[in-house]
């Protein structure tokens, strides 16, 4: 019952963080001081991003490169920022999800551990039962050979006969 609610919490979690990336991006190309920040991040990584793919395509990497107009570069911050915000909310899910996973697990375990305990205890309770018959019927048949077949019949043909005495006396 809760699996499903959980999975659908989070499911509505990471589709209602779009609009708040949105929102989010918005109001971050309108505050002047946080613009400012916005575009040298955006520079920075614009810079970064065209050196690695002039490395990866094997082209020249000390070539100048120009830096983005303002508006393409707070664009790009923006766009960085809602990506951003999105991976962040949908890696706090997962890591919400697999620490929920994790304590599930670990509670089965913890049955399957007591189940498994009670298993060994009965196997050996079971165990000694099964050694107290067999010294109990070693016990047995050592008193059946040291008196034999004839003195277990003589003992009970004694009792019947001491008990005939007693009845004639």
């Amino acid at each position: 019952m809760a699996l499903p609610v959980v999975k659908l919490g989070t499911l509505a979690l990471k589709t209602l963080s779009k609009p708040v990336a949105s929102r989010l991006k918005q109001q971050a190309a309108l505050h002047p001081r946080f613009r400012q920040f916005i575009v040298s991040v955006a520079q920075a990584n614009h810079q970064i991003t065209t050196k690695m793919q002039r490395r990866i395509y094997g082209h020249a990497t000390d070539v100048e490169i120009r830096p983005l107009n303002e508006e393409k570069a707070v664009q790009a911050a923006v766009d960085l920022i809602g990506e951003l915000f999105v991976f962040s909310v949908a890696g706090v899910l997962l890591i919400f999800e697999v620490q929920r996973s994790a304590r599930s697990e670990a509670r089965k375990e913890e049955l399957r551990k007591q189940e498994l305990g009670a298993v060994r205890q009965k196997t050996e309770n079971l165990a000694e039962e099964v050694e107290l018959l067999k010294q109990r019927i070693q016990e047995l048949e050592q008193m059946a050979r040291g008196r034999g077949l004839t003195g277990i019949l003589n003992i009970r043909h004694g009792n019947t006969e001491t008990g005939k005495a007693v009845k004639t006396a």
